[in-house]
């Protein structure tokens, strides 16, 4: 699996990384609950999902050995304008690739992003059980908050899904700056 100091991490381009993104991701849409998405996106859908989201927020992939190996992204947390310095990440890694530390490495450069953004709160929803997810989230920092109780229903079951929050600027009393559009 290559060296991982020769590991890249980039943005991702919508016409030359959606297919390689829907590969990963795919599997996880028709054989698991680890996302409620229930039918498998285009390649055009999913251009535009990287396409939307770069707009605003960081969508990044990593490349192991030459090929994208996973990818992760933040998107708004809610639509209120209260929420705005808040943004929810997540990752998605090739079966292959698991285990190995690109998740950590991709998290790293997706936070070091979001940072310099200015947002100041980070979420992330995972379907329990997973306890690969679950062991990132908490290695990255992110703290439990809530478990909602059967909230999505899919592949014949109800599935939980656990809540985790990191903070990534200390708490002040002061108003952020607004934040930033990515590469500002």
């Amino acid at each position: 699996m290559g060296d991982s100091s020769t590991w890249r991490v980039r943005d991702a381009v919508p016409e030359t990384d959606a297919q390689a993104c829907l590969d990963i991701y795919a599997p996880f849409v028709r054989d698991t609950s680890t996302t409620f998405e229930e039918r498998v996106p285009t390649v055009e859908e999913f251009a535009g999902r990287i396409r939307t989201t770069g707009a605003t927020h960081p969508y990044l992939v990593i490349e192991i050995d030459g090929q994208v190996a996973g990818y992760a992204y933040a998107t708004q947390f809610r639509p209120r304008a209260a929420y705005r310095w808040a943004a929810e990440v997540t990752v998605y890694l090739g079966a292959g690739y698991r285990g190995l530390g690109a998740g950590r490495r991709i998290y790293e450069e997706l936070f070091e992003r979001l940072c310099r953004q200015g947002f100041q709160v980070l979420v992330a929803g995972v379907t329990l059980p997973n306890e690969a997810s679950v062991g990132l989230h908490r290695a990255m920092g992110f703290e439990p908050v809530g478990v909602y109780r059967r909230i999505g229903w899919k592949l014949g079951a109800w599935h939980d899904v656990a809540w985790f929050e990191m903070e990534l600027f200390p708490p002040t009393e002061d108003a952020p700056a607004e934040p930033l559009k990515p590469a500002e």
